[in-house]
């Protein structure tokens, strides 16, 4: 390939909550100069535009039907990622107890899935650098031909560990058991479940700093590119 103008690169990184996907994925798009999407955030924003609405999130038929209503924009700069719902910044609102509590079971909900697939290939695709888009099915279902795909793993203790970190006066036992039912309700769904590509590399993240981490994905990425 010519130097100068590198091919854009989309790559995907999957894994379970409180292995440091979004942390990795905003460093690497940084240091790379790609853009950033937070999947995980897609789905607690409609999340959230349900639970404001006062749909029942017990109930998957009122939110298929209600899943094309909300109009989900989602900012890609790595330095400061926005997403907004019908033009409220809601970057705060989604981080709640009561969000992370249903936003399982909307994510479950195969009308929803199709909807944030839809938004996560077309931001991918116009993505002019290339793109991290962070989540738990990227590789296997939304971007199967990213050029590469990265898979973070950690143990539930030390996952449970850096969730209770992020969420103020958290339990960390009562986040370990938390983060492994939602790993359980996410692993098992029937659409798009969490699972690791066969063509992904798996990072185990349980004794790494976020450092080491980005220092890894960097050189996997510009491994890739330069062999393009």
């Amino acid at each position: 390939m010519e130097n100068g103008a590198a091919q854009p690169v989309i790559v995907a990184i999957d894994g379970p909550a409180g292995t440091g996907k979004s942390s990795t994925s905003k460093a690497v798009a940084a240091q790379l100069g790609l853009s950033y999407l937070d999947t995980g955030a897609q789905y607690r924003a409609m999340t959230w535009w349900m639970v404001t609405n006062g749909i029942d999130v017990a109930d998957p038929s009122e939110i298929a039907a209600a899943a094309g209503k909300p109009e989900i924009i989602s900012g890609t700069d790595p330095a400061d990622p926005t997403i907004t719902v019908d033009g409220t910044d809601v970057a705060g609102p989604i981080r709640t107890q009561e969000v992370s509590g249903a936003v399982s079971a909307v994510s479950a909900v195969p009308e929803v899935r199709a909807r944030i697939t839809e938004l996560q290939r077309s931001l991918a695709a116009s993505a002019g650098v290339g793109i991290v888009v962070e989540g738990r099915d990227i590789g296997t279902t939304v971007l199967p031909d990213a050029d590469l795909k990265i898979f973070l793993t950690a143990s539930p203790e030390a996952r449970a560990a850096r969730r209770s970190g992020e969420l103020k006066g958290a339990d960390v036992n009562a986040t370990r058991e938390a983060l492994i039912k939602r790993d359980a309700a996410d692993s098992t769904r029937k659409a798009s479940p969490l699972a690791k590509a066969d063509d992904a590399v798996e990072v185990d993240t349980t004794e790494l700093t976020l450092a080491q981490v980005v220092e890894c994905v960097v050189t996997l990425v510009e491994e890739k590119r330069a062999g393009k």
